[in-house]
């Protein structure tokens, strides 16, 4: 009885996890398109929001603590409750950096945009396709699945470069586009960084699977 209630929780610490990253993705998805349709209510929407994944990265946390004090977890079960600890915590900073964006939004404001924006949105989908997939290898425990979630960073890695090397044009050749090019710099600079978190939720994912620590890039 005391194993099968040990079960049920680590399920159903599972299932806040899942709940978070589908959290995150809304996160990822508004801050983007408010960005892109300068819609500074929506950004304002995402720095709300961004407090329920503090209370869920809360919640999970305290749950992991539980679980190691009061059931002692022997192997896999313990690698599942270290994982999860670390894997909340790179969903967290990817809701920041949906946060972080939003403010670079609520800056911009109604200025028009010194360059379509193309890359950003980019950036976005595959961060989103990267988030999804991490979840889907999450829930069945997929590490080949992780592993090339993972790789598809380097997708990211390269469209951050040409965001930096055009706007670095634009700045040099109109000294105007200094301020709002600098906070598209950011934003590109955001999204790479959450590729990165990402990346590290899928190392993490093959721990759980393999009891394997690799580094993806």
């Amino acid at each position: 009885m005391v194993r099968d209630n040990f079960e049920a929780s680590i399920v159903s610490l599972k299932e806040e996890v899942i709940k978070m990253m589908e959290s995150v993705e809304e996160l990822v998805i508004k801050s983007v398109d408010s960005l892109t349709s300068k819609d500074v209510n929506l950004a304002r929407e995402v720095i709300r929001l961004d407090d329920n994944i503090d209370q869920l990265l809360e919640s999970i946390e305290e749950k992991t603590v539980e679980l190691i004090a009061l059931q002692q977890p022997m192997a896999k079960h313990l690698r599942i409750i270290f994982s999860i600890s670390k894997i909340i915590t790179d969903l967290e900073r990817v809701g920041d950096f949906c946060v972080n964006i939003s403010k670079e939004t609520i800056k911009i404001g109604n200025e028009p945009h010194i360059k379509p924006l193309v890359d950003i949105p980019k950036m976005r989908d595959i961060i989103l396709g990267m988030l999804q997939n991490s979840k889907t290898s999450f829930i069945n425990e997929d590490a080949g699945l992780a592993y090339r979630v993972g790789r598809e960073d380097e997708l990211i890695d390269n469209l951050y470069k040409d965001i930096y090397t055009e706007i670095l044009m634009m700045i040099h050749s109109d000294s105007r586009n200094i301020n709002q090019g600098t906070k598209l710099l950011f934003v590109g600079r955001y999204l790479e960084r959450m590729a990165d978190h990402i990346t590290n939720i899928c190392e993490r994912i093959i721990y759980i699977v393999d009891g394997d620590k690799v580094e993806i890039n």
